[in-house]
């Protein structure tokens, strides 16, 4: 993407030195009946580029290529899902309040769902499934490799982000959920090498200067948990 982005998981037994340091700041908690509304703007929100996609096809407005268009906009929304996803553990500490955990997982599945729809327009429309071609594409192309590695940790991380797989693996779950970093910095390599054609960074490095914020965060957070 849940994608679930980890480090947040409710642990058994007294608190670890430094849970004070960790605790976020007071704040108003939402209702159930609030919380229902925003996460059905969540979902308008996560399906407008799709809605969109929809409109433009049948108005003639996909372009001259519309394979290249739809390929592009759902790598991109792909990687804006993705930072959504991260940046919802900073949101609920910033805000004090833990109903925004309970849209992560919405996020993070959103972000698999545009991820597969990038992958499937490749596949589809650009290859037309032709084997021979995208294993070719494969060895040959950095950015068609790259960009299936990110696909693959965005399946597993999807496939194990319901609270069955959490109880099964237990300690392992967190571990295996961190590797959303892996999937950002490869899903940012793959833009990377995309522009490196047009040599035209400026989408990268603005998703990357995110990306990196949230890394920050994080690993502030972790630091302070740790003294």
């Amino acid at each position: 993407m849940p994608i679930i982005e980890p480090g947040t998981a409710g642990r058994r037994g007294a608190p670890p030195a430094g849970a004070i340091a960790r605790k976020a700041p007071p704040g108003p908690r939402l209702g159930p009946f609030r919380l229902t509304w925003i996460k059905a703007g969540f979902w308008l929100l996560g399906l407008l580029p799709l809605l969109r996609w929809i409109a433009l096809g049948f108005t003639g407005g996909l372009g001259a290529n519309p394979t290249e268009f739809l390929i592009r906009s759902s790598g991109t929304f792909t990687l804006v899902a993705l930072l959504i996803t991260l940046a919802i553990t900073p949101m609920r500490w910033l805000t004090g309040n833990p109903a925004w955990i309970r849209l992560r997982r919405l996020c993070g599945l959103f972000t698999f769902f545009y991820a597969c729809l990038h992958w499937l327009g490749y596949l589809w429309w650009d290859r037309w499934f032709e084997l021979a071609a995208i294993w070719q594409d494969f060895w040959q192309r950095p950015l068609i490799a790259v960009g299936w590695m990110a696909w693959t940790l965005l399946l597993a991380l999807a496939l194990t982000s319901t609270r069955g797989w959490q109880r099964r693996l237990g300690r392992r779950w967190q571990a295996l959920h961190r590797l959303i970093y892996l999937a950002l910095f490869l899903a940012l390599l793959h833009f990377w090498l995309h522009r490196a054609g047009k040599n035209d960074f400026a989408d990268v490095m603005m998703y990357g200067g995110i990306g990196a914020a949230l890394l920050v965060w994080r690993l502030a957070r972790a630091g302070a948990a740790a003294r």
